[in-house]
């Protein structure tokens, strides 16, 4: 089955582009990430108490772990736009995109704000890789709003 064009763009290329923002998204948010938890957060982590001290140390790690998830999958499917893996290749389990380590909102929202900001960015980057996970397995485009506004005014033309 061909792909559908819309416009100039068959789907596959409408990932491609996702993947592409979605990556210069990750890449900017782990250097903020790593600057605040690297640098900055040593003020606002020796305000918190010792056992909120390790709560922080505990969601930086997680921040780190989400990112890393993400970025290693989006170096998969850049990999195989290149060429360099199939799509079949870019399938296997150990390619696809690792579970996101749960967040327990009680300990997040006694955090400071900034590390709280960086918690839900980590969150909402990884569930966007997530979606576009789901959609290489189904082999369907992606699902967002502007996609799906696209389709419907190539249906109507």
């Amino acid at each position: 089955m061909q792909p559908r064009m819309i416009g100039s763009m068959s789907p596959a290329g409408f990932q491609t582009r996702l993947v592409s923002a979605l990556y210069t998204d990750a890449m900017l948010l782990a250097d903020e990430a790593r600057s605040y938890f690297d640098d900055r957060s040593r003020r606002d982590r020796d305000t918190l108490p010792p056992v909120a001290r390790v709560a922080f140390s505990c969601e930086s790690l997680k921040v780190t772990t989400r990112l890393m998830h993400v970025i290693a999958w989006l170096l998969t499917r850049r990999a195989v736009d290149a060429g360099e893996l199939s799509p079949r290749a870019a399938l296997d389990p150990s390619r696809r995109l690792g579970e996101a380590p749960l967040v327990d909102r009680t300990v997040v929202n006694k955090l400071p704000a900034r590390a709280r900001a960086l918690v839900a960015a980590s969150v909402a980057l990884h569930r966007r890789a997530a979606a576009l996970d789901r959609a290489y397995v189904t082999e369907e485009p992606a699902q967002s709003p502007a996609l799906a506004m696209q389709q419907r005014l190539a249906a109507s033309l």
